[in-house]
């Protein structure tokens, strides 16, 4: 079963005893306004999970905008979603997808790989005029038992650490000019982590915002090889999800996500940083 699934699927499979919908839409910036839309109308059966309250732990000096949260917290969230080894999860936003590859992330992380992305979110389920309910569903509790795979992640040590090492390969997920330095609307400073690749995460989709193919994804990362270690970043750790799941797709094995991004890297002083195309 491939990582995206389509609206068509979803809507055969939506009454599937072992299947969880997520809503996961979030708007940065405007942190209410994700949930009130899951209250104004959201996929039948689907569960509000937030990216800052659920998905996110707390600010701190360093850890950039969106830490990970407590991984026992976390756990027993989705235990309480209904989610166990046996279950299915698809995850849905309005934002490309970027929201829901974030908790398809944090699922794989935790050792749970029956986690799916809905194809083009909630505006095409709507636009296809399949059914929407402000009805909140009522979860049946599991035992969620997570398998840490410490290997997915990379921390900001790890990747001072491998700056210039051979074989190991930045990727920076945000868009061009604020890889470029020339503008930073969000983080304090501008630039990116140096000797890093720009691969836009919003490249990973086609027309009409639906995901490349297994096939395009292999084309769009053919500057890489097999054998690479990849670290990708962005500017807090949530775009970058979906160009590891893009990257994943196009069949890379050693694929990591340093979680801080940007804005831990430059909570560090004397942390390097670069401008204008590498």
């Amino acid at each position: 079963m491939n990582t995206i699934v389509s609206l068509e699927w979803l809507q055969a499979h939506a009454a599937d005893e072992r299947l969880v919908i997520a809503d996961c839409r979030f708007v940065l910036g405007q942190p209410d306004a994700g949930r009130e839309a899951y209250a104004a109308g959201h996929i039948p059966g689907a569960f509000y999970v937030d990216l800052e309250k659920d998905l996110s732990g707390a600010l701190m000096a360093h850890g950039g905008r969106h830490p990970l949260p407590d991984l026992g917290a976390f756990s027993i969230l989705v235990g309480q979603l209904g989610i166990d080894g046996e279950t299915t999860v698809v995850a849905y936003d309005d934002q490309g997808g970027a929201m829901a590859s974030r908790l398809w992330w944090m699922l794989r992380f935790l050792g749970h790989t029956r986690v799916h992305v809905l194809d083009r979110g909630f505006g095409a389920w709507q636009a296809a005029g399949y059914p929407v309910t402000a009805e909140v569903p009522l979860a049946v509790p599991r035992t969620f038992s997570p398998k840490v795979h410490r290997a997915m992640l990379a921390s900001m040590d790890e990747v001072r650490d491998k700056l210039g090492r051979a074989g190991t390969v930045l990727v920076d997920s945000r868009e061009e000019r604020r890889y470029l330095g020339l503008e930073e609307p969000i983080d304090k400073v501008a630039g990116h982590i140096p000797g890093a690749r720009h691969y836009f995460w919003k490249d990973a989709l086609g027309e009409g915002g639906a995901w490349k193919s297994a096939a395009e994804q292999e084309r769009r990362f053919a500057g890489l090889h097999d054998a690479d270690e990849i670290i990708v970043y962005c500017g807090s750790g949530v775009t970058a999800c979906p160009n590891v799941l893009a990257l994943t797709e196009a069949g890379f094995a050693n694929v990591k996500l340093y979680s801080g991004s940007w804005s831990d890297w430059i909570s560090w002083a004397d942390n390097p940083i670069a401008t204008g195309e590498e």
